[in-house]
This record gives C-alpha cells, structure tokens and sequence, in this order.
C-alpha cells in the first residue's frame, strides 16, 4: 500500500508594527478570507482523504488581532470609508493597490473588476463608482469562491456584479471578519473528528539553525559570505520552539506531535530543543536525507519511509517530503486542465504503488497551502475536488495524517548525523550569503547584544519593574526568516520598511537611540 501525507504549511510574516498596531499589508485578512479555512473545509465532502495542516502561531496571532480589533489596517480602513469621501492621497493608494491580485485567474472572473483593471492601465479617469465598485470587488475577489458562493450576501454581489452601493460593500467587508473568526475553531473540528492533523512551526518563522549561529551556513554551503559579526543565540532558538508549543497547547487544547522548522530547516544542533519539548516528529527535504547519508544519487526506497534520529536528549522521527511531486502541485498544474492533473498526479502514485508493492511506503507532499492557488482557475477547488475524488477511489493510495502512519509503521533506520540545510536547494542562501541579507543578519546581531546588555544591566532604564517582555516580543519577529528572504529579491522594498520598523520599534523600546544606518534602505 502507498500512504500518500500531504502537509499544507499555513504561513504570514509578522506584518504589525507593536507599537502603533497598525499592518503594513493585508496578506493575513486577504489570506485568511481566501486559503486558511477552506482547504480545512473542503475535506468535508471527501472523508477518507485525512491531511496535516501546518500553522505558524505569528500568523494566528494576527487572525487573532483582527478577530479581537487589536489591529489597524490601511487597506480595510479605505475600504470601509465612503467612496465619496475619499481624498486624493487615499484615491491614488486604491488604484495603486487595489488590484493586488492574479489579473489572469482571479480580476478576468468578474467583468466589472476586470474593465476596471484596463481603465486603470490606460490612465484614464475613476468616478465616486468607480472606486466604489473597486472597493467592493477587490475584497470579494480574494474571499474563496466556496464562501462568495455559500452565503447569500456574497452569493448577491457576484451576482450584481457592478455598482454597488455603501450597504452592499459593508456586507462583503462584514464577512471577512466573519471568516476569520471561524479559523481556529474550524481547524478545532476537523481535529476532533480525526480528519486532519495539525503541527506547527517555530513562533515568528526563524530559520533556527542561523539563530543557532549563522556559522552554520558554512556547513551547507561552505562558499557562504558571512556577517563580520556571528549571530549565535541558541537559547533565542529553544524559545521560539517552547513558545510555538505553548501557544498550540492554549488553541487547540493538546500537545501537538509534529513541527515544520522553519522552510524546513534543520541541523543537528536544534534537535534537542525539539525533543526537550516532546515534538515526536519534523519534516524537510528530502535534499536533507540524502545529505545526511552521503548518497549522490536519489534514492526513493530511502526517501519513502520515516526515519529516526536517536539522541542523548530522546529520540525524534523525521520525514522528507517528496521535492519533484510537491513542486507540481506548487508551480506546474495550474497550467493544465485540473482533471488532466490530477490524473496525471494519481498516475504518479501508482506508478509508485506498483514499484513497491509488495512493502508498504510513505509519499511525503509537504508544500505552501497559500501561494499556488492564486495561479489556479477557482482558487484550486477544481484541481483538489478531482484530486481528492481519484484519492478516494483509489485502491492502492491511502491519504493519512503523519502521526497515523508513524503510529502504524515507526521507523527502522536512525540517522546518526542530521545534514545542515532548508528545502531551497538543501542550503540557507535564501536567507544568507548576499550583501543585503549578511548586513541585515550584522545589524540584528548588533541590536540583539544590546538586550542582552539591557537585560543583565543592573540599573533600570525602562522604569519599574525592568519589562522586557516587549523587546523580547519584538526581538522575535526580527529573528523571522522574511525580512531576510527578501533582501535582493524586493523591488518595492516594501520587507525592507519592515525590517527597518521593527528595528527602529526595538531601540524606541529599550530606551537608545534609533542607529543612523537604519534611516535608509539596506538595499
């Protein structure tokens, strides 16, 4: 039998700036109104189909802020404000951003956004509604099409299509708070009927091996340029592991069993900090594996079951996703026809079957649950409804969360030394090595001594009672891997703001003065 175990990683940047609590951007509204609930949901119609999702406790944090009013955002504050009353500044940022979507796949679905789309290219001139018809349709755009289909006032918009009025826009906007409210507590119910499986993540999204010492890099990639100043705070590391299981523990109510580091980046170094917290398994490449072993070639009989890593500190399982049948989902299919790929995807797992029928194996599909089904006609839902019904049908593929197949078939063979490296080409280049991202690491390294500094000082500079708890907090979210991806890949530099916010916010709450360097773009 072939035990196929998809992982859907669920992940936002930490977008909040904690002192003003205004976000930047609005992925995690957009998101959460468009991938996080529905790819739960949609397991309803298919009951064999059992899956992993993956949350990141930063994202979930901020779909609490909304669901609490603890945030301000720009963009639904412009949207909710009257078409009429808009001024130029807020006009021009509407134009500017309001069509933030796959114009192909997602604005050509609705005729009135799409003419909108082409005024805009041809500089010509919007009425009061026309911006109100933007407003209106760029947030129902990114709502998933099972919602604007499954309530009545969405259901009515669509339908309507154009001119709209302020009461119809409040309706749509209304909605995606609604939504968002439902996330947590969806995930709780597919949990409790035993469909799905939820790991989680490292807090903020650190790669842990750099927080471990950014020397590590080397060891991946030994051609890696370095910070002139290392980065090693393992204690940072074991945090953001505890906290993610703290926060997992006070949402969903058990203790969870798997966790994906990070863009799947491990080293041998971070393992106890995950035993010490009783993760029982974690998942990365399969670049990873053959690394670890010493193997040039691919080796599927290697990569298709679980593997141990037997310690001093415990014992942890750790499962290789499956690189080439992830990035078809991720970054091919959405070109074909949705049943031709899902056929084509089905005809790859029993070729897989047949090859090792007679011993039981483990296909790992641990991708992006957000990204890929922007690029997908219906968000996806075609592709998936095929895939899901061809699954259920099938007699040789059996869908299960990774602790039922671990459960069942626990690993054989331990691996005696864990390679360094992420599910980018097996190395940490993505977040280390360029100019832009090694200064970044060099002025976070700076800003983290300082802490310690202010931490073991014995004098109070932050008043009574000496709370660090919020440098600590913003300390964090800069140890997250974005702002670091970013750096040389961020034409509007729009990460790199970030990242100079936050560490502005850090030395604002320590009480020092902002460093000068932080004025301009580390671009």
């Amino acid at each position: 039998m072939l035990y196929l175990a998809f992982i859907f990683h669920m992940h936002q940047p930490y977008y909040k700036n904690i002192l003003t609590q205004e976000s930047e951007l609005p992925w995690v509204r957009l998101h959460g109104v468009k991938d996080y609930l529905d790819m739960v949901q949609i397991l309803d119609n298919y009951p064999a189909i059992h899956q992993t999702f993956n949350i990141v406790p930063s994202l979930f944090e901020q779909i609490e802020d909304y669901n609490n009013h603890a945030v301000k955002d720009k963009f639904l504050e412009f949207s909710y404000k009257k078409a009429e009353e808009l001024s130029y500044q807020e006009k021009e940022f509407i134009l500017q951003n309001f069509f933030s979507i796959n114009p192909d796949k997602v604005v050509s679905v609705f005729p009135r956004y799409y003419e909108l789309y082409f005024k805009k290219q041809g500089h010509c001139q919007f009425d009061t509604q026309d911006y109100l018809d933007l407003q209106v349709l760029f947030n129902l755009a990114w709502i998933d099409p099972s919602f604007r289909e499954g309530f009545p006032e969405l259901r009515n918009a669509v339908r309507k299509a154009r001119y709209f009025t302020e009461d119809e826009k409040h309706a749509v906007l209304d909605k995606h708070l609604e939504i968002l409210k439902d996330i947590i507590p969806g995930y709780n119910r597919s949990i409790k009927k035993g469909q799905i499986e939820v790991s989680v993540t490292p807090y903020y999204h650190p790669i842990l091996p750099l927080l471990y010492s950014t020397n590590l890099a080397k060891e991946a990639n030994p051609k890696t340029l370095l910070p002139r100043i290392e980065f090693s705070f393992p204690q940072d590391a074991k945090e953001q592991v505890e906290s993610a299981v703290e926060f997992y523990k006070q949402r969903f109510g058990i203790m969870p069993c798997g966790m994906w580091p990070s863009e799947e980046s491990v080293c041998e170094e971070i393992l106890p900090f995950f035993m010490q917290c009783g993760i029982k398994w974690i998942v990365t490449d399969e670049a990873i594996l053959f690394k670890s072993l010493r193997r040039k070639k691919r080796d599927t009989g290697l990569l298709y079951q679980p593997h141990l890593l037997k310690r001093k500190d415990g014992e942890l399982n750790i499962i290789f996703r499956d690189r080439n049948l992830s990035d078809l989902i991720g970054f091919v299919y959405h070109k074909w026809d949705p049943n031709d790929a899902a056929k084509d995807f089905i005809k790859h797992l029993e070729n897989t079957a047949k090859a090792f029928k007679d011993e039981d194996s483990l296909v790992t599909i641990a991708m992006d649950g957000e990204n890929a089904w922007e690029y997908y006609a219906n968000d996806g839902h075609d592709f998936l409804n095929a895939l899901y019904q061809g699954l259920s049908e099938s007699r040789n593929i059996k869908s299960v969360t990774v602790s039922e197949y671990l459960k069942e078939f626990p690993p054989q063979f331990n691996i005696k030394r864990l390679a360094a490296g992420s599910w980018i080409f097996g190395d940490f280049g993505k977040w280390i090595g360029m100019p832009q991202k090694v200064r970044a690491w060099e002025y976070l390294a700076k800003a983290r001594k300082e802490l310690e500094e202010v931490a073991n000082s014995p004098f109070d500079k932050l008043g009574a009672g000496k709370d660090l708890s919020l440098a600590w907090k913003q300390m964090h979210i800069l140890e997250g891997s974005d702002w670091f991806w970013w750096y040389g890949e961020d034409p509007g530099g729009s990460f790199d703001r970030l990242f100079r916010v936050h560490m502005s916010n850090f030395y604002n709450i320590i009480g020092k003065e902002t460093p000068e360097y932080l004025q301009r773009p580390i671009e």
